[in-house]
């Protein structure tokens, strides 16, 4: 029950709010049956103490976590009664424990928001274009993903063969820690080692023994051989070389439903040229966002930016989780801490909240609905897109926030069917 509210500022409130004392009691009692145990009281046998006894030995112990749980079950309740949405509760303080338990804190609430203009806005669209050489590069890459790799007899290595070899490295005299290796296979110029290792082992052939000399690069990471001449002892035992099918009928009959190779690229071709369009309307769409929230007036508070920081790294490491990786790892390899990558999901909360703002003022303007149907499609795409029941969906996903977001998702089609698409403008050099 909110006894009182004082507006701070366009966002902020300082509420009033309490319980019963009678509320209190039954929670003080409750936690007194279930902790009675953990107290010595001499005089009583353990867990025979009385409330009372045990609190004037110990403090008030039952009240403390009596008052922790009132408030959380009050404070829903008083956001609900609120009569505005509440982002954010802080500065919690306990007003008083005589008769009703009263307790005070600041609720920032989601800001007034003016939005003017968005629609009729005018974005650049660049036009999705899909050339032969396009096709070329996309069937090359195929191609590449469909070769073998064979052991070459009876010719030396040459550039592009991938060789199987032992090295030992030697500067002055000295081998050199990190320079040596056995059996290590590298594809001669993927140039992968220093400038003139890979030339110096075309034309070398399976079971030969040479020296390969370079020198180190000026700016090479260890210092102590920068800009040094050093000579590589090596030992080749393999040879390989990649073997591409022949592009004809046959490798599209192979790789793709189709029957020739013509058709197969025609088919590439189409494929291209919608993957384009997505990136051309993607791209579109992100500068008429960006427009979009230009247009934003509202008075924002931080809480909220603070609040989609911590969303967006949550979901930051439920996506290192799922590469094996956790954030101590992460921060351990990047040399970054906590405080440094909230800095770096700044701009990206500022931008996500602002336009959600927007869209979901925008859904309120127009008067969008959300119809059941519209949330049964929904839960069913998402029951698709996860594999699973869509029964589980919906004890899973809360449908006002489903609805929210449909509404938002309108929103965005209000914006993109009444805006004007152009040509990019040709940058000067």
């Amino acid at each position: 029950m909110i006894k009182n509210k004082t507006q701070i500022d366009a966002t902020t409130y300082e509420v009033e709010f309490a319980a019963t004392a009678e509320a209190l009691q039954t929670e003080k009692k409750r936690i007194y049956r279930r902790d009675v145990a953990r107290y010595n009281v001499p005089g009583f046998r353990k867990g025979k103490a009385p409330m009372n006894v045990i609190e004037k030995m110990y403090g008030p112990v039952f009240t403390q976590d009596a008052v922790e749980t009132v408030y959380s079950n009050t404070v829903d309740a008083a956001v609900a009664e609120f009569g505005k949405e509440v982002v954010d509760v802080n500065t919690v303080e306990v007003v008083s424990l005589e008769g009703e338990v009263v307790f005070k804190a600041k609720f920032i609430t989601k800001p007034e928001v003016k939005i003017d203009g968005y629609k009729g806005l005018t974005v650049e669209k660049a036009e999705a274009v899909v050339t032969d050489e396009d096709v070329d590069r996309e069937l090359a890459g195929i191609q590449q993903r469909n070769s073998r790799t064979i052991n070459v007899d009876g010719r030396p290595a040459q550039l592009g063969d991938t060789v199987v070899f032992d090295f030992e490295g030697f500067c002055d005299g000295e081998a050199f820690e990190g320079g040596k290796a056995e059996k290590f296979s590298l594809k001669l110029g993927s140039n992968q080692f220093i400038p003139g290792f890979e030339d110096g082992m075309v034309g070398h052939s399976v079971g030969e023994e040479f020296d390969v000399n370079v020198t180190f690069p000026e700016e090479y990471h260890a210092e102590e051989l920068a800009g040094k001449p050093a000579v590589f002892k090596v030992k080749i035992h393999e040879i390989k070389e990649t073997e591409v099918p022949e592009l004809d009928d046959e490798f599209a009959k192979d790789v793709s439903e189709f029957d020739t190779l013509a058709e197969y690229k025609e088919d590439i071709r189409a494929e291209l040229l919608r993957k384009a369009e997505d990136r051309a309307k993607d791209d579109a769409d992100n500068k008429l966002m960006d427009q979009l929230i230009d247009l934003v007036d509202a008075d924002i508070p931080e809480v909220m930016y603070d609040k989609k920081v911590d969303e967006n790294i949550r979901d930051f490491s439920y996506r290192l989780q799922s590469n094996n990786m956790n954030m101590e790892d992460y921060f351990k390899y990047t040399g970054l801490d906590m405080d440094s990558l909230k800095g770096q999901f700044r701009d990206q909360a500022i931008h996500q909240v602002k336009l959600r703002l927007a869209l979901e003022k925008i859904a309120e303007i127009e008067n969008i609905e959300v119809s059941d149907e519209d949330c049964d499609k929904e839960f069913e795409n998402l029951a698709s897109n996860y594999g699973i029941d869509v029964d589980q969906v919906r004890n899973i996903v809360p449908i006002d926030g489903l609805r929210k977001d449909i509404a938002v998702e309108k929103a965005v089609d209000v914006v993109r069917n009444s805006a004007s698409y152009v040509a990019p403008q040709p940058t000067e050099d």
